[in-house]
């Protein structure tokens, strides 16, 4: 479960919404609640204050804005994963033929340091 933090200013017009990707926030996600290295609040701070609504456009970012237009046409949700922008990197694997061989090849060779074993317990 991911939490959002909402910030709202008084006055105004919202013509643009900023999300941050809040990775860590110096906590473990466990009950406990433990000090942990990892956290990006100070970094979502620093970037909040030097935002900038017509640069920070780019949604492979951790920060980035969102017309408020687009959050109307999405029903108004406020969701990160609906605006976020995920880039993929392909994968390549070897053919699962060649895959395939080398696991028999490992199979034969665990089957026959067993049998040697084997021989060793008498």
């Amino acid at each position: 479960m991911s939490t959002g933090i909402l910030v709202f200013t008084k006055g105004g017009r919202t013509d643009d919404v900023f999300f941050y990707d809040l990775e860590a926030d110096g906590f473990s996600l466990d009950d406990k609640r433990d000090p942990i290295e990892a956290n990006d609040l100070p970094n979502c701070i620093a970037v909040w204050r030097d935002r900038d609504p017509k640069r920070d456009t780019d949604r492979t970012q951790k920060a980035f804005f969102v017309p408020a237009n687009d959050i109307r046409e999405a029903n108004y949700d406020l969701s990160l994963s609906k605006y976020k922008e995920r880039i993929y990197e392909e994968q390549k694997y070897d053919p699962p033929k060649l895959i395939l061989e080398r696991m028999k090849t490992l199979n034969d060779d665990i089957a026959k340091d067993l049998a040697e074993l084997e021989g060793m317990l008498g």
